[in-house]
């Protein structure tokens, strides 16, 4: 007969085992920094659509633009030579130059509650963005995010964990295209990818996390193996390995230039001046080199926003936040390709053959 005591261990053994299943996981997307918060806008009628990040109450913004094709607006106002330091929101948007009137959608909702920067007749809400080409993806290019797009993307916006995959910005979001793109059959293929997130929380308070939609030229490299995890296709659906195809000096077709692009941003809690959070923008984008090979080509328009909402109360140093955001950015771009899903007859990582 079992006593009385074994009967009690088990039933606290099944109770832990049911709380552990029942407890919430831990954000590890962006929105773990707290004041961020992250929407979404899918188009139905095409792959494309917009991603808001929205700032609850306004954060010092940078940014570090090094692809040679960028599509932005506003990145100018974030030098450190230039007035306005502080940020409400940044725009993630499909389209290419069209899409960046998803931005104006953002403006006017936040102008509904009067938040931006103060003027003498009124506030005036500060809103970077930057464009992915996904024109080519699932039909008619004049489908693309308008401004109401933008302001649907703003009022969905939340700190709960960010959806990732093949929605929002990265809804016609591909990689693998240094074969050209939508090549004959026998050719090299793209790869559908999407949008991805992920941050880092230290024992100490500060959290450092990363947003991304990955439209490359190039494939996505896991860091922690060296895989290829997404990238140019084989026409049997197998990887070809973009650095495979450059060391032996194959022909593998012009990629397009204009019609790649890979835009993200990082957000830390840490008080960071402008200056600090351009250096942290600028060492995120260490994170694409790690994560994309080839990266910062001429076909692609790379761009990286930063944030620092200030609230952790402790000593930052910009060195460890902004090699932080380069990890962070690192596992979103993974994120993004593993996380996304086949469309309009482009297949994801997940389908691929392994």
């Amino acid at each position: 007969m079992r006593s009385p005591a074994i009967g009690v261990a088990v039933l606290l053994e099944i109770a832990a085992s049911l709380s552990a299943q029942t407890r919430p996981r831990p954000n590890t997307t962006i929105t773990a920094v707290p004041g961020i918060k992250v929407g979404h806008y899918t188009l139905p009628e095409r792959p494309t659509g917009c991603t808001v990040i929205v700032v609850d109450g306004d954060a010092v913004g940078g940014v570090s633009q090094r692809g040679a094709a960028p599509a932005t607006r506003e990145t100018d106002l974030l030098q450190p030579l230039n007035m306005v330091d502080k940020v409400n929101a940044v725009v993630l948007t499909g389209g290419s130059a069209f899409g960046l009137d998803a931005a104006s959608g953002v403006v006017r909702w936040l102008e509904e509650r009067n938040i931006g920067f103060p003027t003498s007749s009124g506030r005036v809400p500060i809103v970077p963005a930057a464009a992915i080409f996904d024109l080519s993806i699932g039909g008619n290019p004049k489908i693309r995010p308008t401004a109401d797009c933008g302001y649907r993307a703003a009022t969905t916006a939340s700190a709960n964990a960010v959806t990732e995959g093949s929605v929002g910005a990265g809804a016609g979001a591909t990689v693998g295209k240094l074969g050209g793109f939508l090549a004959p059959a026998g050719r090299l293929l793209p790869t559908k990818a999407g949008i991805g997130s992920a941050a880092i929380a230290l024992p100490n308070g500060l959290i450092v996390g990363a947003i991304v939609a990955v439209n490359a030229v190039g494939d996505i490299i896991d860091p922690a193996t060296g895989k290829v995890v997404a990238g140019v296709r084989n026409a049997d659906g197998t990887l070809a390995d973009a650095r495979k195809i450059l060391r032996a000096g194959q022909s593998a077709g012009p990629s397009r230039p204009g019609e790649n692009t890979t835009i993200g941003l990082v957000a830390t809690n840490a008080k960071l001046t402008k200056s600090q959070v351009n250096r942290m923008a600028l060492m995120a984008d260490d994170g694409y080199a790690r994560a994309i090979n080839p990266s910062h080509t001429m076909g692609d328009g790379d761009t990286v926003f930063a944030l620092a909402t200030g609230r952790w109360a402790g000593e930052a140093d910009v060195t460890v936040v902004g090699a932080l955001a380069a990890e962070a950015m690192a596992d979103a771009i993974v994120r993004a390709a593993t996380q996304a899903t086949s469309a309009a007859g482009i297949p994801a990582a997940r389908d691929l053959k392994k």
